[in-house]
């Protein structure tokens, strides 16, 4: 088949001898599973390396994002990659990433594959993706003061639907076990300052620093590589001091503040991880109700989240 044909094919385009020309049923029949064949080409086309829907599960960025929200989410942006699992399992696969038309800016919405718990090298399920917004770029220093984002110093810009469930924030000095880094006395209403690592960027390696740093550091490595023996600190058996990061660092945080599992618990999040950009939701509705209830569920449909773009 001709690279012409192929593309009339694959867009659904007919010549005028196509068109008169008169088939038999087994030509039509094999005709219409051609064209479905094409069409699916197309539509993984399009899902892999353009756009894709997102259907949002939790609250964690309510109200800038409504739980039961299906959101458009632009990947090639950013630089979309091919297929990094088999469809419906969760069997790796060999990936390339095309180029970036731009980076990810602070006070974006990032659509990006969750990194894992703090201290786990790999998420317990593999393939699985967050939104949420970007608060801190690689080289930033973040902040969190009674609830209000400072970076470099500055207060971050306030997202327009931002929520906080709880009036009250946790005071200064009470430090919440779960924040991330692992042993910083903070919580999520008082955190940092913290240095978002960027490529290049140094730290110090100390039995203490280690142990905070130690999960992004295997990440990196794909393996668990930081051993923390007799007061020094291990890379690969090899004695250190230091050690220079080899990725860009991104910090998410969710809007809903005091009801997202974000960067202040499980981590940063990588360069490579970034999946693409939500900008607008494409319709809406009641997950809760069940697709048995077929009426009470489109009657569940919120009208002024069609077409909405987020901000």
């Amino acid at each position: 088949m001709s690279f012409k044909k192929a593309v009339r094919k694959l867009l659904g385009i007919k010549t005028e001898e196509e068109l008169n020309v008169q088939k038999s049923p087994m030509e039509k029949t094999k005709e219409f599973f051609e064209s479905l064949f094409y069409a699916l080409i197309a539509a993984l086309f399009i899902i892999t390396f353009i756009v894709q829907n997102t259907r949002i599960p939790t609250g964690s960025m309510e109200g800038t994002i409504k739980v039961g929200d299906f959101v458009l989410v632009n990947k090639f942006i950013y630089g979309a990659s091919s297929p990094r699992f088999i469809p419906f399992t969760e069997i790796a696969l060999p990936y390339f990433t095309l180029p970036s038309f731009k980076e990810p800016k602070a006070g974006e919405i990032v659509v990006f594959d969750y990194p894992g718990d703090r201290d786990d090298l790999f998420p317990n399920e593999l393939n699985v993706q967050y939104v949420k917004r970007l608060i801190g770029m690689p080289g930033d220093t973040v902040e969190i003061k009674d609830k209000v984002a400072f970076v470099n110093g500055k207060q971050f810009w306030i997202p327009p639907f931002i929520q906080y469930l709880n009036p009250r924030p946790e005071p200064e000095g009470r430090a919440n076990p779960n924040i991330f880094p692992k042993g910083k006395p903070w919580n999520q209403d008082n955190y940092g300052p913290l240095i978002i690592p960027k490529k290049g960027y140094t730290i110090e390696l100390d039995p203490v620093t280690a142990s905070e740093w130690k999960t992004t550091i295997d990440r990196e490595f794909e393996e668990e590589v930081v051993v923390i023996q007799a007061g020094n600190v291990y890379i690969k058996g090899e004695k250190v001091t230091s050690y220079t990061f080899q990725k860009d660092y991104y910090f998410m945080m969710g809007d809903n503040r005091d009801d997202s599992a974000d960067s202040r618990f499980w981590g940063l999040v990588s360069r490579d991880r970034v999946v693409g950009e939500a900008f607008i939701t494409l319709f809406s509705w009641d997950r809760d109700i069940p697709f048995s209830n077929i009426f009470k569920l489109l009657g569940s449909i919120r009208p002024d989240r069609i077409l909405k773009l987020l901000h």
